[in-house]
């Protein structure tokens, strides 16, 4: 069955012959594209596929309102057919029976996904797919019940999206391997993997384990549903749509034939998603294992390398997951590398900017937001002088805002005297004909909005957060 918006602006093609549901919404500007691809799916079941149940275990109740409730609470994007999470409760109501007897009988079919572009720090930009929110919710209801199946062949040195694991565990796992005198790496780059990734081979990896063909089936739809580009279809018959709820477990599920092949040649090696680092003890050692790796992963698994941005080098001059590694005292340190601060510190200017037309509440809150989730982050990391100097240099950004909206000499006459300087001081600062970034450094400024003045104003600092995450 395919679900879609009332009202939506997509128009309805007319049923395929046999089918009781509604066909996928198109835009007049594929219509009839799409439909092409039904033919290469198979919705039959045979004997060994209907007695594992998997699918039934997929549309039972609990599984959906587990996946229901997940959906929800991840908010998100819509997909083609404009229908919002805060939609999703009574729309499900009334066609959740229809939805899992259509799933069940094989007649469901996903929508195409909606290609959204997220620019890159390289200037290029990274594809999402994004799926209608009913859609978001069976792949779900299938990423739930395969997770504990697949956690149990999953590698130890895979950390990336799989439940209890992190980016700080893959960063302390890479430590423990420097420390082991690993103090090489082959930092592998996987080309647009998302994209790229072979789907009849991940389809015959998946059948490896999952023996219910229904289910199979229905991942298949998911992978062959297509895509919106400007309100135009087109095919999918490679990659994973990167965006989906079902994209991480399937990207494991593929790499994971790479983590078996490194550890079978007793390789130490860390993984989190697509980003991999295999440690090696010399740098003829780590170029060896490059050239004797690259054939698996491109003849067997069929992905491909980018042989430029692929490197051989000491571990400390990588950088992976925002994070870099040094050595003190022989022991393998973590600190934040330079793109990453770089990164930092042009969003706090964007968000502190005098000119983003952002008032002073909406700036408090999303500075608090944004300094939260980065310290959270990067909280493994030595970072306490950066900290400190970033505070300074934030603080004085914010001193400038405020300089700049007092505008008149009257008003910053009288918000100084408000704010402690003498009525003197107060009137030849407030007559000052220095720059905003000049004045925003003066003893007046820094007195009067005092560290702790700019804190009852509601913001909040990189230092203060650091203790109490670490804390």
């Amino acid at each position: 069955m395919n679900v879609t918006k009332t009202g939506a602006k997509y128009s309805q093609l007319p049923l395929e012959e046999g089918s009781t549901q509604k066909n996928s919404a198109e835009h007049e500007g594929y219509a009839g594209a799409y439909s092409s691809v039904r033919i290469t799916e198979n919705n039959t079941t045979n004997a060994n596929e209907s007695k594992e149940k998997l699918l039934e275990r997929i549309v039972s109740g609990d599984n959906l309102n587990e996946a229901f409730k997940r959906v929800k609470a991840n908010k998100g994007s819509h997909g083609i057919d404009g229908m919002g999470v805060d939609e999703l409760l009574p729309y499900l109501r009334e066609i959740g029976e229809s939805l899992k007897q259509s799933i069940l009988d094989g007649t469901y079919r996903p929508n195409p996904v909606r290609r959204v572009e997220i620019p890159k720090e390289n200037g290029k930009v990274r594809n999402l797919g994004i799926p209608t929110v009913v859609d978001r919710v069976v792949q779900q209801a299938i990423a739930q019940v395969l997770t504990p199946i697949y956690e149990k062949q999953f590698s130890e040195n895979s950390f990336g999206f799989r439940p209890k694991r992190s980016a700080h565990n893959a960063i302390r796992k890479s430590q423990s391997n420097i420390d082991c005198g690993h103090k090489y790496v082959v930092d592998m780059d996987l080309e647009k993997y998302f994209d790229t990734v072979n789907q009849s081979k991940l389809v015959e990896v998946l059948s490896r384990t999952i023996k219910d063909g229904r289910v199979l089936s229905l991942i298949h739809k998911f992978l062959r549903s297509g895509v919106i580009v400007k309100h135009k279809f087109e095919d999918t018959e490679v990659g994973v749509p990167q965006g989906g709820n079902l994209s991480p477990i399937l990207s494991n599920i593929m790499l994971n034939e790479l983590d078996k092949e490194l550890e079978n040649r007793g390789h130490k090696f860390v993984r989190y998603a697509d980003d991999l680092l295999i440690f090696c003890k010399s740098k003829r050692s780590a170029e060896r294992t490059l050239e004797n790796i690259l054939p698996f992963i491109e003849k067997k698994l069929f992905l491909k390398v980018n042989r430029e941005k692929t490197i051989v080098d000491e571990v400390r001059r990588v950088k992976f997951l925002g994070f870099s590694f040094y050595q003190s005292k022989g022991e393998a340190k973590v600190r934040i590398h330079s793109k990453s601060i770089a990164k930092m510190k042009a969003k706090i200017k964007e968000l502190t900017s005098r000119s983003n037309g952002m008032g002073n509440d909406d700036r408090t809150k999303k500075l608090r937001r944004y300094i939260m989730g980065w310290v959270n982050y990067f909280k493994i990391a030595d970072m306490k002088k950066l900290l400190q100097t970033t505070d300074e240099w934030m603080r004085r950004r914010i001193r400038m805002i405020y300089w700049k909206q007092w505008k008149r000499v009257r008003t910053k006459f009288a918000r100084l005297q408000s704010l402690g300087i003498q009525k003197q001081k107060a009137w030849e600062y407030a007559n000052t004909r220095k720059s905003y970034w000049r004045t925003s450094n003066s003893p007046i400024l820094s007195k009067s909005l005092g560290n702790n003045t700019i804190k009852g104003l509601g913001f909040l600092f990189f230092s203060d957060y650091y203790r109490q995450a670490n804390a």
